[in-house]
């Protein structure tokens, strides 16, 4: 399973908000539920993502054995 735990912590880092990703960088409101219930999400996504956080795809995703 992959979680986004550490999104939420780098977006808080850096200041950043759900609001911020949706409003400012057009990143839809169902993708971000989707990255909070841990369900899949693009590559592409996370991809978008580095590039507006300015991190790597360690920084926002961790893999859990199941």
């Amino acid at each position: 399973m992959i979680v986004f735990d550490k999104l939420w912590e780098t977006m808080k880092d850096i200041g950043f908000s759900s609001y911020t990703l949706r409003e400012k960088y057009n990143i839809d409101s169902r993708t971000i539920r989707r990255l909070k219930t841990k369900q899949n999400v693009t590559t592409e996504t996370l991809s978008k993502l580095c590039s507006i956080l300015n991190c790597n795809l360690e920084d926002i995703a961790t893999y859990i054995r199941d």
